[in-house]
């Protein structure tokens, strides 16, 4: 898995800038974005803003903005030290460098490191915030759903009386 620190130095020097009449932002408004499996994890760049929803069956990385909902259901969502997200996050992992607005939903874990703020509730079976990181809203531990059925399924001791 490519780390985010890696991705900044692992993408080429595009040379050098054109001057363009449009804005240096680009905003792409949809009702669905969906992103197709390649193995690499999708990147929405610095400069992008995307407005809608996203589904797909990669990874992503938000360096830019994102305002909806994400659902990668068996990946993995990560958010860098220049991503905002007013997003609802589901996915197995996420992990918070930069800004999230809104519930965040993994089936294994979250993990909001120092820098990282989110403002919105979590739900994961583990969560882990760093010193440093901003944190408001509700947490609800979730454990394994089958772990958390065989252990209520299992029968009451039995009281011996004296």
């Amino acid at each position: 898995m490519l780390n985010p620190d890696q991705f900044e130095s692992s993408v080429p020097n595009p040379g050098p800038q054109l001057a363009h009449s449009t804005p240096p932002a680009a905003v792409a408004e949809s009702n669905a974005v969906s992103l197709h499996a390649s193995g690499e994890p999708a990147t929405i760049g610095k400069g992008l803003v995307i407005k809608g929803e996203i589904t797909g069956v990669d990874s992503l990385v938000i360096e830019g903005r994102v305002e909806g909902t994400i659902h990668l259901g068996d990946n993995r969502v990560t958010v860098g030290r220049n991503g905002h997200a007013a997003a609802h996050i589901t996915a197995r992992e996420i992990v918070v460098m930069g800004k999230v607005r809104g519930n965040i939903t993994a089936t294994d874990r979250v993990d909001i490191r120092a820098e990282g703020a989110v403002i919105g509730d979590l739900s994961a079976p583990r969560i882990s915030i760093e010193d440093g990181a901003f944190f408001k809203g509700g947490i609800d531990i979730r454990k394994d759903e089958a772990k958390q059925a065989a252990t209520w399924a299992r029968p009451a001791p039995k009281l011996v009386n004296s």
